[in-house]
């Protein structure tokens, strides 16, 4: 069974930072590629970040692109969001996903290509 546990969010003025964690149990947290998405109140949930296994390649969202950065320490199997130049529309519950064991071509856009998930943590950015 693996588990994911997030930390870090909170309430912070725009143009703050914050800094997400995913902590990780059960099985081995280097093979896992890594996301962290969102949703916002009356919002389909959206593709936020993702770092493959070996964590050479990130993916962002458009929206995010050049404010967040996804890492992953596979040493501490914890996966982190950096999120830098908050915004009010950045407000959201984001939730960590990880991908194993999945035979397939993997999308990290898409949140059904991945099979196990945290229980969110809520991000405020006031005006």
């Amino acid at each position: 069974q693996v588990q994911l546990v997030e930390s870090g969010g909170g309430l912070v003025q725009a143009g703050g930072s914050l800094r997400l964690s995913c902590a990780t149990s059960g099985r081995t947290f280097s093979t896992y590629a890594m996301g962290w998405f969102r949703q916002a109140p009356g919002k389909e949930r959206e593709f936020v970040a993702a770092v493959t296994w070996r964590g050479s390649r990130p993916y962002y969202a458009d929206s995010v692109k050049g404010r967040f950065t996804i890492s992953r320490d596979n040493a501490k199997n914890t996966v982190t969001l950096q999120m830098n130049a908050l915004k009010p529309e950045d407000t959201a519950d984001y939730y960590c996903a990880a991908r194993l064991g999945i035979v397939g071509a993997y999308d990290p856009f898409n949140g059904s290509d991945y099979n196990y998930w945290g229980q969110g943590t809520q991000v405020t950015v006031s005006s």
